[in-house]
């Protein structure tokens, strides 16, 4: 995005707040115009406000806040920053989450400092100032041409407030690069059989009372607005009939940036913000990966087993690994949610009938662990491909301990501190902290791999780097006895040595990672290791149907 004079325009900044109701969809939103802007050239990002007093959410219990996402430099982020990465394939990092609490301690810890030269700290400037910052800093040297501002809530939520008043601010002093997106819902009435427009005019309302016009509405609805209803909220809401997009239920979330696009939402926002828009959008690559995924060649079932999938945002990098990695692979994997608290030796055969493939999921703590080593072990002795994530291959470890290296008591002391075989242990850096927020073994870290495993052979090189979110590690005293009964570590960490991928070799697919791999799945760059995995599931699929095929014949 440049001048006629060579000269780079300031960075442009777009706020993303809703209205009536929370659930909206303001990170697919958010992520869908930004894809929008990334297909025309331009460099975008985005990150997210969230209104909490938490530091971050990695205290927060998956019921409380859904999945912990976890960037590259080792932030404990909300779990929108992964749909920003899944569409836009661009890494996000601590400065892309801020929180209250965040904002708050930084302050703080100016005030103790006397940064503030003995003035009394306030909500306004300071609180405000900092939010400023906050997302400003994105934008500093000319990194991005958009920086996109999701702000987590509802206005009128009074935690929300210092959020609203510092994008009142900016509105002012930059007026020229400054927009505000509202997101808000159109219900439509069954008893009266029609849309309702009142809600959103009272969103707007409220908006107004803090000082903030919106540029554009983007309305849910699941129905679609007629042009007298545009009107009507153009009329009412002080904005152009043109600014009033239409966002109807989708099929998938893969389907918003298309439906947006129709809605010309990137061109309205670009003529807002005096941004030429007649250049070429390229979607190519969307559009193959949503024709892959919507055209199947086939289907494959694959077994969830966690103990939140009550809740599946949970796992929603997870769920979203399997849709970019079907496409790739021409299937669509459908997910068979299965509770590892009800996970019984005595039930298993019933609860993975047909199941094509098996996930053990992260976790903490010890309610469902049972569950979930019975599931490993079904799939170990019955040769269903299996993939362990963190929690997920510390059971696989212990499984394989108890049942082949006949060490009935091994256990993660994470579970049970005085097992006498601890074959998952506290890591070294770990003994002796008190604090829980942001203690773990967080962000990236390199990976050697061993030629002539699933591992290397996926990500088709020796080495990697991945995503870790832990306390505990596979204990390295019992390493020679593993290898010599059949468990290999196939992937270390360079300078530790730390185990992150164990692997049995002669099964069909058995492999778990140490670290999560969802985390960087992208619909542009699906993950190796779940492409992988899903590769063999589809080959295990048509080897069971082969054996079927053939017994069928044999008994005709």
């Amino acid at each position: 995005m440049h001048s006629t004079t060579g000269q780079a325009k300031a960075t442009k900044y777009i706020f993303v707040t809703g209205g009536v109701s929370s659930s909206l969809g303001k990170g697919i939103i958010s992520a869908s115009l930004a894809k929008l802007l990334q297909a025309r050239g331009m460099k975008v990002t985005i990150q997210k406000l969230d209104p909490y007093i938490n530091i971050d959410p990695g205290t927060l219990n998956p019921y409380e806040h859904g999945e912990c996402y976890v960037t590259d430099d080792g932030a404990e982020t909300d779990l929108d920053l992964g749909h920003y990465e899944r569409f836009l394939n661009v890494r996000t990092s601590q400065a892309n989450n801020i929180t209250t609490g965040r904002i708050y301690q930084s302050v703080i810890d100016k005030e103790r400092r006397g940064e503030y030269l003995g003035r009394t700290v306030q909500v306004i400037p300071h609180i405000t100032d900092e939010i400023k910052r906050c997302v400003q800093i994105l934008g500093e040297g000319d990194r991005y041409d958009f920086v996109i501002t999701e702000i987590g809530g509802t206005v009128g939520d009074i935690e929300s407030l210092p959020y609203i008043e510092a994008v009142r601010q900016m509105r002012w002093e930059h007026p020229e690069d400054t927009l505000v997106v509202h997101l808000t819902l159109v219900p439509y009435l069954k008893a009266a059989g029609e849309l309702k427009t009142k809600p959103t005019q009272h969103s707007v309302k409220q908006l107004l009372e803090f000082g903030v016009q919106p540029d554009i509405l983007v309305c849910r609805t699941e129905h679609n607005l007629s042009k007298s209803i545009r009107n009507k909220l153009a009329r009412f809401c002080n904005v152009g009939v043109e600014a009033v997009i239409q966002s109807i239920d989708a099929k998938t979330i893969y389907d918003v940036p298309l439906l947006m696009q129709q809605e010309r939402l990137d061109e309205v926002v670009l003529k807002k913000l005096g941004v030429p828009s007649d250049g070429d959008i390229d979607l190519g690559n969307w559009l193959n990966f949503l024709e892959k995924h919507k055209n199947p060649e086939g289907t494959v079932e694959i077994a969830l087993v966690g103990k939140y999938v009550e809740l599946q945002d949970s796992y929603k990098s997870i769920v979203e690994a399997f849709t970019h990695s079907g496409a790739a692979c021409g299937v669509k994997v459908n997910i068979r949610w299965v509770h590892s608290e009800q996970v019984q030796a005595n039930e298993i055969d019933k609860l993975f009938c047909n199941v094509d493939g098996i996930l053990v999921a992260p976790g903490f703590g010890s309610r469902g662990i049972d569950g979930k080593i019975e599931a490993i072990r079904y799939a170990r002795e019955q040769g269903v491909p299996f993939f362990g994530i963190c929690l997920g291959m510390q059971c696989a470890v212990i499984e394989f301990a108890r049942n082949v290296l006949g060490l009935p008591e091994a256990h993660s002391t994470e579970i049970k501190d005085y097992t006498p075989d601890p074959v998952i242990d506290l890591m070294e850096e770990q003994k002796g902290l008190a604090d829980m927020g942001g203690t773990m073994r967080l962000g990236a870290y390199p990976c050697n791999l061993a030629e002539g495993f699933i591992a290397a052979s996926a990500y088709g090189a020796e080495a990697t780097e991945e995503r870790h979110r832990h306390r505990y590690e596979f204990n390295d005293a019992y390493r020679e006895r593993f290898v010599e009964a059949g468990m290999i570590p196939s992937g270390t960490h360079p300078d530790s040595n730390l185990v992150e991928i164990v692997e049995i070799p002669g099964h069909p697919w058995f492999l778990g990672a140490q670290f999560h791999p969802e985390y960087k799945s992208t619909v542009a760059e699906p993950h190796p290791l779940f492409t992988s995995f899903v590769q063999a599931v589809v080959a295990h699929t048509k080897s069971k149907e082969g054996i079927t095929s053939k017994s069928g014949q044999a008994s005709a």
